[in-house]
């Protein structure tokens, strides 16, 4: 597939080992990960869930669904926001 591909979250780090490690078992956004990961988008009716092959490679539909259900959990309605988000947060790294 081509997909803009993020870092791996199990990726070892200065302390501790993974990102993983830093975000509870019972932390919502581990079950957002685990039930997008397991959802197959053809049978969810998204309409395109294979990429292009011209042009730039557009980021996987799982990550943005992912992104965008941690914001509806989390009252985040704005792009932008998600977007500011994205970078300070660790729960979205």
């Amino acid at each position: 597939m081509r997909y803009i591909v993020g870092q791996n979250r199990g990726q070892v780090t200065a302390f501790p080992e993974t990102i993983d490690e830093y975000i509870s078992d019972n932390n919502p956004v581990q079950f957002i990960y685990v039930f997008i990961e397991n959802l197959d988008l053809g049978k969810a009716a998204f309409i395109k869930p294979t990429p292009f092959r011209e042009g730039r490679p557009a980021y996987n539909p799982k990550d943005l669904l992912k992104l965008y259900i941690y914001g509806y959990f989390n009252k985040i309605r704005s792009s932008r926001k998600l977007m500011i988000e994205c970078r300070r947060n660790i729960e979205l790294m």
